[in-house]
């Protein structure tokens, strides 16, 4: 890859490459922290340059969003105000990567002041600062006894699973959720609980063994080297463990002169050729930084995937209805209910009640696609009934907010103990295209059959990000159930050309959407006409908050 145009204060061409290294800096016994290490430390700062010295110390954790993201907080949740845009085309396949930046150094030099920095002058939504210190391999109890005496190289390429490194980035690539292992430097042991990471538009790649595999440089879009003086490596190292680890200098220069010196010389200074940019000075080479972010800028707009909705539309005009398709039986029950919620003249009191007795019939319609199997019971008299019963794990509902959270109550009427997930998806107005702005779904939901609620779908972009969003999560094609009052054909053909094998469940199908994409005859915008906000002046029937449906 190209690297962005040099300047004197700026990247510098990169000396050559092999491998790389640093690890947590690893305690050297209980030592407690006398006045002299603290007045050591606190002359210790004088030595260092003044930049960066107002930013907090350096956290070895993974982020999935810049420090400071644009946000909606209300008492129950966070929603993020910047959505992300389709990483996906009409077909329902991936159609662009995340961009995968690497940065390399040595110890201390820098590399996660320099990340964060990064994330901040891009201001986008949903990147994802992903630390190569949650990496490191399990060890053996030989090697836990080694690293209880400070005797197990922890700055070394063996040290770090770059299996599990490699496999983590390439499903961030695709754009798929992964859990992310949280290390113990205390225990020098993987904790029990894993973060789950999602959404990237931008992963950013940080360690010290960051350019030390091959397969792994082959998924970095782009390499930077945080060079920084290793006089200024060395005293922040000391600063760090001596006012924050309780470790005298003694143990902390035993350390580096052992593990972390020759790690840099054999490993990581190396790699300094493979970088596409050189960073000197770190986190103070604001010139540098701001050419990165200007290339990373440039290569996300290359990259930017166009929806033409237009021709979504009359893709499948004249098809006829998929297979997949199950339409509530037009009873004149039904046919009475629809009557009273698409006339304009309901009073949203009755719109409310008849809505929710057309969800509780459709919730009950779907729940009989599910998979059940031959079961017998006893009944008090003492006889046996041959019955069924459900098949599977667990049901789990997914809204897509805001409409899509009033069949909750439904589905939790008629399924005890249903676990609730939440994806808000709204339109961009500038490019008409669906985006993601905020998610919550329950742990493993991979072994679930979802069903996935929205109150209409008029062109199914939205319906489609939802249904990407739990492919992306791991859940199975066919254990989807996409759940509608009301759908145009347009939607629903959008659906199930994408997702063959997702079920499409409403209680009516209209024939056509208007030049703006709304269902006609249609409904009225739903979420307006239920909580009884204010309509959009158009009279639009998408769903809330510019929902494409």
């Amino acid at each position: 890859m190209a690297a962005p145009p040099a300047s004197a204060d700026a990247p510098r061409p990169a000396p050559p490459p092999l491998a790389a290294g640093d690890g947590p800096d690893r305690p050297e016994g209980k030592n407690e922290t006398t006045c002299e290490d603290r007045s050591n430390a606190e002359s210790l700062d004088r030595l260092l340059p003044p930049v960066g010295t107002g930013r907090s110390p350096r956290k070895r954790t993974t982020s999935q969003c810049k420090s400071e993201p644009p946000l909606l907080r209300t008492s129950k949740r966070t929603i993020y105000t910047a959505g992300r845009p389709p990483w996906y085309n009409e077909h329902g396949t991936q159609s662009k990567e995340a961009f995968a930046i690497g940065l390399g150094g040595g110890s201390a030099s820098g590399k996660t002041t320099v990340a964060r920095m990064i994330i901040e002058a891009l201001d986008v939504p949903w990147v994802v600062l992903l630390s190569m210190d949650s990496f490191y391999k399990v060890l053996t109890r030989q090697q836990q006894e080694q690293a209880a005496h400070n005797n197990f190289n922890f700055d070394h390429p063996d040290a770090f699973d770059f299996d599990l490194i490699i496999s983590t980035l390439k499903k961030l690539k695709q754009g798929k959720s992964v859990k992310v292992p949280i290390y113990d430097f205390t225990t020098h042991s993987r904790k029990k609980d894993w973060k789950t990471l999602y959404g990237a538009n931008v992963i950013i790649f940080e360690g010290i063994m960051a350019f030390a595999d091959k397969t792994l440089l082959e998924l970095l879009d782009m390499k930077i080297f945080v060079d920084t003086d290793s006089d200024i490596r060395l005293v922040r190292r000391l600063r760090r463990d001596i006012s924050e680890r309780g470790r005298d200098i003694e143990g902390v220069i035993k350390q580096y002169n052992k593990f972390v010196k020759p790690a840099f010389d054999q490993y990581i200074q190396p790699t300094m050729r493979v970088a596409d940019i050189v960073v000197p000075r770190g986190s103070g080479n604001t010139v540098a930084i701001d050419l990165i972010v200007q290339h990373v800028h440039s290569q996300l707009e290359e990259r930017k995937l166009r929806w033409d909705l237009a021709a979504l539309a009359s893709a499948h005009q004249c098809h006829p209805l998929p297979r997949t398709l199950s339409v509530l039986k037009s009873t004149p029950q039904v046919r009475g209910m629809h009557t009273i919620i698409r006339d304009r003249e309901t009073s949203r009191d009755e719109f409310i009640f008849y809505s929710k007795r057309l969800m509780r019939l459709l919730i009950e319609h779907a729940l009989s696609f599910l998979p059940f199997q031959d079961c017998v019971v006893q009944t008090p008299q003492g006889q046996d009934y041959a019955g069924k019963c459900y098949a599977g794990k667990q049901i789990t509902g997914v809204s897509i907010l805001r409409a899509g959270e009033t069949m909750e109550p439904a589905l939790r009427a008629v399924c005890k103990d249903v676990r609730i997930g939440t994806i808000l998806i709204q339109t961009n107005q500038l490019t008409g295209e669906p985006e993601l702005h905020y998610l919550r779904l329950p742990k493993d939901i991979s072994d679930d059959h979802v069903i996935l609620m929205d109150c209409t779908v008029s062109t199914g972009a939205a319906a489609m990000m939802a249904v990407r969003v739990l492919l992306d999560h791991d859940v199975p094609e066919d254990k989807i159930f996409l759940l509608s009052l009301l759908m145009a054909e347009m939607g629903v053909h959008s659906v199930a050309y994408a997702f063959p094998r997702v079920r499409i469940i409403t209680t009516a199908v209209d024939k056509r959407v208007n030049d703006l994409f709304r269902i006609i005859p249609g409904i009225g915008n739903f979420g307006d006409r239920y909580f009884g906000t204010d309509a959009v002046p158009d009279g639009s029937d998408d769903e809330e908050g510019g929902s494409t449906g």
